[in-house]
């Protein structure tokens, strides 16, 4: 198991100025999207699969050893991660639908500005991203803002120690 307080904590320390915590909000969201999107966007004939499977994808691929990670991270985690993954699929499948720009157009679009954002709300905390200690920070930051979520409904993020 992975220690998902330490991990949190850890993430924390380069996270604390206001602005930069607002930013996050926004661009960890958007950066998790646009990532699953541009996933999803490579091509998948070679899985040799039919119409009217566009689930079975590099985005859904992509969603599903994220998964393995937060699972590692405790079982609510886990779970929290994965209705958010499998919303992000579904997003990208609208965006598919309704986006007047093919997917990956808008997906990188949408990705380099969120990231000009976090780089600019790290300016203002004055520290350097944590994913550039360690690049697993870049599936710790979407887990952190679970850890808000979850304190403000009461949900445990990681089980009690056991004595």
């Amino acid at each position: 198991m992975i220690d998902a307080q330490a991990l949190i904590h850890s993430y924390g320390l380069s996270h604390k100025n206001p602005t930069n915590k607002a930013i996050h909000w926004v661009c960890v969201p958007a950066i998790m999207w646009t990532t699953v999107g541009l996933l999803w966007s490579i091509p998948h004939a070679y899985f040799g699969i039919g119409a009217g499977t566009e689930w079975i994808n590099w985005g859904t691929v992509g969603v599903l050893l994220s998964l393995l990670f937060y699972f590692r991270m405790s079982f609510t985690v886990g779970v929290g991660m994965a209705v958010v993954g499998f919303a992000i699929l579904g997003l990208c499948h609208l965006a598919e639908v309704l986006s007047p720009w093919p997917l990956w157009q808008l997906c990188l679009a949408v990705f380099v500005v969120a990231w000009i954002l976090q780089f600019v709300g790290h300016k203002i905390e004055g520290k350097k991203p944590s994913f550039l200690q360690d690049v697993f920070f870049l599936l710790v930051g979407p887990a952190w803002l679970l850890h808000f979520i979850y304190g403000w409904v009461g949900i445990p993020f990681t089980p009690e120690p056991t004595a």
